[in-house]
C-alpha cells in the first residue's frame, strides 16, 4: 500500500513537471523540497519499524507455560527432555522406510513422537550438542535456531489435537533433512497415560 502510494505521488509529480514548462523554474534550487523528500521516507520507515520492534520484543517475553521441554539437536536426531517430570527423556530418530504404516508420511515420521496435551502453553528450550540445527514446525509458527552452547527459547500454544510435522531447516550437514520433528497433541488423559509409560 505504501509503495503504491509513493509510486503514484512520484508519477504525478513527474507528469506535472513534464507537462508544465513554467513549473520547472522553481524546482532547480528548492531546498525545502529536498529536505521533505529526504525526511519523509525516514519518518515512514520509523513509523513502520516501531510496531514491528514492539511485536518482536513481546514475542521474546516469557509467558505462563504449563510445560517446559528441552530440545537438543544431535547429528542426526533430536533429544527431548521433559524437565517438569523426572526420567522423561528420549531420542527421536527418523522412522525407517520399512517401518512405515499405511498413511504415514515418509521422511516426516519419527520413532518417538513428542506428546503434548492440547490447550496448553508449551515452552521449548532449544540447544545443540555439535553443530547448528534449526527446530522448525511450520504449522505452529515455530522456527528457532539450535546453537551449541546457547539456549534459545520459543513458546507456543496448542489449540487443536493432531499431528504437527517439521524438520531441521538449517543446512547442518549431509543428513540434515533426515531430522524430522513430529508433535502429537492429544487429550490430557492420553498425555498422562503416555507419561506413565516412562
Amino acid at each position: 500500500m505504501f509503495i503504491v502510494g509513493i509510486l503514484l505521488i512520484v508519477t504525478l509529480l513527474l507528469l506535472y513537471i513534464a507537462t508544465n514548462k513554467l513549473a520547472r523554474r522553481y524546482l532547480y534550487e528548492l531546498s525545502l523540497l529536498e529536505v521533505i523528500w529526504t525526511i519523509l521516507p525516514g519518518v515512514v520507515l520509523v513509523s513502520l519499524g516501531i510496531p514491528r520492534l514492539i511485536i518482536l520484543y513481546n514475542r521474546e517475553k516469557n509467558f505462563l507455560c504449563n510445560l517446559n521441554i528441552k530440545v537438543t539437536g544431535h547429528q542426526w536426531f533430536w533429544r527431548y527432555d521433559y524437565s517438569d517430570f523426572t526420567n522423561v527423556e528420549f531420542d527421536s530418530y527418523i522412522k525407517a522406510f520399512g517401518d512405515l504404516k499405511v498413511g504415514e508420511l515418509r521422511l516426516l515420521e519419527t520413532d518417538n513422537n513428542i506428546v503434548l496435551p492440547f490447550k496448553s502453553n508449551c515452552q521449548f528450550l532449544v540447544s545443540s550438542s555439535d553443530v547448528l540445527h534449526r527446530w522448525t514446525v511450520p504449522s505452529l509458527g515455530v522456527k528457532v535456531d539450535a546453537n551449541p552452547g546457547r539456549i534459545n527459547l520459543v513458546s507456543t500454544d496448542l489449540p487443536v489435537c493432531g499431528l504437527y510435522y517439521g524438520q531441521c531447516s538449517e543446512i547442518c550437514g549431509a543428513n540434515h533433512s533426515f531430522m524430522p520433528i513430529c508433535l502429537e497433541v492429544t487429550t490430557f488423559t492420553l498425555f498422562k497415560n503416555w507419561l506413565k509409560s516412562f
